[in-house]
């Protein structure tokens, strides 16, 4: 693996750039990091998972402590639930061990900036036009450039306008599809001589046409209304948006975007030379938070894969890792979607149809025929297991996707 590109400048393209760097074990090799620089990183908060603090300090050769500071970032311990399924009260899903484990709220465009800093490449302000595999490798063609071949390709260009059923899996179980995005006053004091060490957590609060998340940084609180343009309009979603923050005490805001979004899986992640990475690989609403984790993995086994198997294993190992990442990314899904399946503390329009009409899909969506992997099962077992009157010990590490305890944990919240 000689040469090299990462295509986009956004969070998984900023990660796949700096693993690189990291992991190529020749000094010697080339990496072109490519980006239209027309096209802006949305400075939204996100929240991530405790992977990406050990993450980032290798990556950054960087403490952990000046690591959220650059971030602007809080330390995240979970994950707080307000008015979500049928027990009517409050509830949170931490990260285990609980109270000891934290991830980072953090800005995301401050994260590609760090990034960058601890990356080796040409830098390229191009526009991609188009990546085609070839023998031996892929061709990027651009516009108004000469076409490169490269080894490796990893395709972070963010998720399609529109899905084709012969490329995409849409998962269709989950309710939303567009994001309003405030960012409003901090509400965390930012510390002068050291990080943020006080617990914070993503509030995912319900509201009538879906729900608000709070996301808390040291220089300001992302807050963004998570619905369904279907079935609520921009204005009545606007105007509970309005409502919420008036009760939550917050004076003014400044509205940052209107976001649509596809919930969907890629069915060709990874084909051997080019890797879709991030929101070109799958996208899901943000309940979770699985947006950078997922990218940490995409990334993580296709460089693992290429740096330490020899080529003549290529054309075996890619499809193997294609269907374990699109059916870890279904299962992702499975665990977001069923999120909705007691509805919340309104019997309201979007959350009748949250319920009733498309978390019953799931079956039918994530059906091994249908997607070509075994995420539905593995779901269905995680299911049946909190079922039973005793888990065995050999059981409590299962995990699909996320860890048997967080299915405890929203099983209790949610009254499941």
């Amino acid at each position: 693996m000689r040469r090299i590109a990462v295509i986009g400048r956004g969070t998984a393209g900023s990660l796949a750039a700096a693993s690189v760097t990291r992991m190529h074990p020749d000094s010697g090799h080339e990496l072109h990091h490519i980006y239209d620089s027309r096209i802006p990183v949305i400075g939204v908060g996100e929240g991530s998972w405790p992977s990406l603090v050990q993450e980032l300090q290798k990556l950054t050769n960087l403490s952990q402590e000046t690591v959220q500071q650059r971030l602007n970032g809080t330390r995240k311990y979970g994950v707080a639930f307000e008015g979500w399924g049928r027990r009517k009260r409050n509830f949170t899903h931490y990260f285990t061990p609980q109270q000891v484990s934290y991830a980072y709220h953090l800005s995301a465009d401050v994260m590609a900036d760090l990034l960058h800093e601890s990356t080796r490449a040409r830098h390229i302000d191009a526009n991609v036009t188009n990546i085609t595999r070839v023998k031996g490798g892929a061709q990027v063609e651009f516009d108004g450039r000469a076409p490169q071949r490269y080894d490796l390709v990893f395709d972070a260009r963010g998720f399609p306008r529109k899905l084709n059923p012969d490329r995409h899996i849409e998962i269709s179980f989950i309710p939303t599809n567009t994001a309003v995005i405030r960012r409003c006053p901090a509400i965390v004091r930012h510390e002068q001589d050291g990080p943020v060490v006080k617990h914070t957590y993503t509030r995912a609060v319900a509201r009538p046409h879906g729900w608000i998340f709070v996301i808390p940084l040291t220089v300001h609180t992302s807050y963004g209304y998570i619905f369904n343009r279907d079935v609520s309009n921009l204005a009545e979603v606007e105007s509970d948006f309005d409502e919420f923050l008036e009760a939550d005490g917050v004076p003014e805001f400044e509205q940052r975007a209107v976001i649509p979004f596809p919930n969907f899986v890629h069915r060709k992640i990874y084909d051997g030379v080019v890797a879709r990475i991030g929101n070109a690989a799958a996208f899901m609403e943000p309940l979770e938070a699985t947006a950078i984790v997922s990218a940490q993995i995409q990334i993580g086994m296709v460089l693992q894969m290429r740096l330490n198997r020899a080529i003549e294993h290529l054309e075996r190992d890619a499809p193997v890792v294609n269907r374990f990442l699109i059916s870890n990314m279904l299962c992702y899904g499975l665990f977001v979607g069923w999120h909705y399946s007691r509805g919340s503390n309104y019997d309201t329009e979007f959350w009748r149809f949250a319920r009733h009409d498309v978390w019953p899909r799931h079956r039918t969506a994530a059906a091994p025929e249908a997607v070509d992997c075994t995420a539905l099962s593995k779901f269905d077992e995680m299911i049946d297991l909190l079922n039973q009157p005793v888990i065995d010990k050999e059981d409590w590490d299962r995990m699909c996707a996320v860890p048997l305890t967080s299915y405890a944990q929203m099983s209790q919240g949610l009254g499941i």
